[in-house]
This record gives structure tokens, C-alpha cells and sequence, in this order.
């Protein structure tokens, strides 16, 4: 966490200033990471952060322990305050700075360019002292952007809607039934939760028709049902947290041909959702403490 940022900053400051970048005219090179966002990345940097907090950069002091002097480093640690706009989520006043550390990218000198009137969004949890974050890794401060915030407010809202989708833990059972006529049948997918509460995927047969399937996450399944949107919560909780391929403990069919149609119907699924796509990079560690 932040605690005793405060007197870290007081004791470096001296040895910082040397390393202050000086403010150069021409276009300004964004201090965050310029890679485009999934929606996957949204929500996971959503679902982790108590804090999502829109705000004006105003200070950015490079930390020298945390140099990289390799010509071919793109970021550099730092240390950053900045002016709280709005609080997307969470509890609390941003009416005043806040202070954290994060990764910011080079500009074409290899240095760490102006932040003036430089908008983020940044995710993060409180620090131990007022006014001190932490993100929750050092790449989530994001450039601000009025649709990127707008898809961050919704996301924010489905997460916190009472009929949220839970996070899917695995599949409990899956089961293909024949139907009374040829070329139909159903195959029924049970899904756990971390609520324990229902969710369940369909696969539906009619002769002469194409498979459908569909979702819910409740004690109704409405098999009429589209699959859920890419894009949406509901998406998310399936694409990103199924497997490949359906685990044979869980398929319960009474013959050979049932056990095959579950599976087959099973890859259908995740064939339509298609791949949970991440572009952010995986950070460990603590990186709220000066030198890691």
C-alpha cells in the first residue's frame, strides 16, 4: 500500500529534481499505456479496483531506482499527483489530489513527456493515508476519453445491477436428452457459481432447423433465448471463464452417442462466444513500494 508515501517523497525529493523532465513545446506523447483496451481488460480492471477515479495529471517525477537505461525501454516507473475530476465508483471525496505510482510510457527521446492537461482514468485501491492510492497494477491508468469512460460507467453499473451474472467456477454436469422425434434433443448444461446461485447454457435440436442455444443466469431458462452479446457482462462471465473443452466427469449422458452430442453442442457454445481477448499485460507484486 501508500503508507509512509509521504515521507518517502520528502526524504527523495532532492535526488528526484534532477530527473524532472523539463516541459518541451510541440505535441504532447500520452503518459499512459497506448494500447487499446478489450472489453475483457475493462471489466477485470473494473471488477478489481474499489476506486475508479477520473483525473487531471499534474505532477510526474520519475523514480531513479526504477530506471531503465536500456535504449530500447518504453516505460518508466513514476511517481504521480494528480487532480481528482469524479469518482466513477467507490466511496469518498476527490475534491483533492491524489498521489500513486504507475508505469508511464517514453516519448521519442526516452523520456517521461509533459503531463499538463493530461485526463486519465485510474483504477486503484485507498492507500493507508488520505489522498493515497494505489492502482492495482502499474499499467491501470488509462487515457481518458468520453467513450471509454461511458463503457467504463456501464460496465461499472452491470457489475453492481442486483441481477449482475456471477462469476462462473466451473461446470457441474452436462446432460443430452433425444427427443420424441427424430432429430431433436437438448442438451442441458449446468453451471457452479461463486453465489451458488442458477446459470445454465441450452443447446436446443429441431429437424430441418440449426442448433440454437442460449444462457441464463437465473431459475427461469427461456430456451427462445439469443446467446448473449459479445460485449456484454453475461458474455464475459462464459467466454473468459470456460473451458476448452468440456470436462468428461461432468457428462452424464447414458450412452456413447449422447456423451458425443453434449460435447459437440458444448464446442458449438464456445465456438459462438469466440475467445476471451486480453490485451493488457499480467503485474504482480507490490507496486505501491518505492524500488520494486
Amino acid at each position: 500500500m501508500f503508507q509512509g508515501i509521504r515521507g518517502w517523497k520528502s526524504a527523495c525529493f532532492a535526488a528526484l529534481l534532477p530527473l524532472f523532465v523539463p516541459v518541451s513545446a510541440g505535441a504532447q506523447t500520452p503518459l499512459t499505456q497506448n494500447v487499446v483496451q478489450s472489453y475483457a481488460d475493462l471489466v477485470g480492471l473494473a471488477e478489481s479496483s474499489p476506486l475508479v477515479v477520473f483525473a487531471e495529471l499534474k505532477k510526474v517525477i520519475p523514480m531513479p531506482e526504477a530506471r531503465d537505461v536500456s535504449p530500447f525501454a518504453t516505460v518508466q516507473r513514476a511517481y504521480i499527483e494528480a487532480q481528482g475530476i469524479d469518482l466513477l465508483s467507490g466511496t469518498g471525496s476527490v475534491s483533492a489530489s491524489v498521489r500513486y505510482l504507475a508505469d508511464v510510457r517514453l516519448d521519442s527521446r526516452h523520456k517521461i513527456p509533459n503531463p499538463k492537461k493530461q485526463m486519465v482514468l485510474l483504477f486503484a485501491r485507498p492507500g493507508t493515508t488520505p489522498g493515497d492510492i494505489q492502482l492495482v497494477s502499474p499499467d491501470a491508468q488509462l487515457p481518458w476519453s468520453q467513450p471509454l469512460e461511458a463503457q467504463i460507467r456501464k460496465i461499472l453499473a452491470d457489475l453492481s445491477a442486483p441481477d449482475s451474472p456471477p462469476h462462473i467456477t466451473g461446470i457441474n454436469m452436462a446432460l443430452y436428452q433425444q427427443g420424441d422425434l427424430a432429430g431433436e434433443g437438448e442438451t442441458q448444461i449446468f453451471l457452479t457459481t461463486t453465489k451458488g446461485t442458477p446459470a445454465a447454457i441450452i443447446i436446443q435440436h429441431r429437424a430441418g432447423q440449426p442448433s440454437r442455444w442460449s444462457a441464463s443466469f437465473s431459475e427461469v431458462v427461456d430456451a427462445a433465448n439469443a446467446p448473449p452479446a459479445q460485449g456484454t457482462l453475461e458474455w464475459y462471465r462464459l467466454a473468459c471463464s470456460l473451458p476448452e473443452m468440456l470436462p468428461a466427469s461432468a457428462n452424464l449422458g447414458e450412452t456413447q452417442e449422447a456423451k458425443d452430442q453434449a460435447v459437440a453442442d458444448y464446442l458449438l457454445v464456445r465456438r459462438d462466444l469466440g475467445p476471451c481477448t486480453r490485451t493488457r499485460v499480467s503485474w504482480g507484486g507490490d507496486i505501491a513500494k518505492p524500488g520494486k
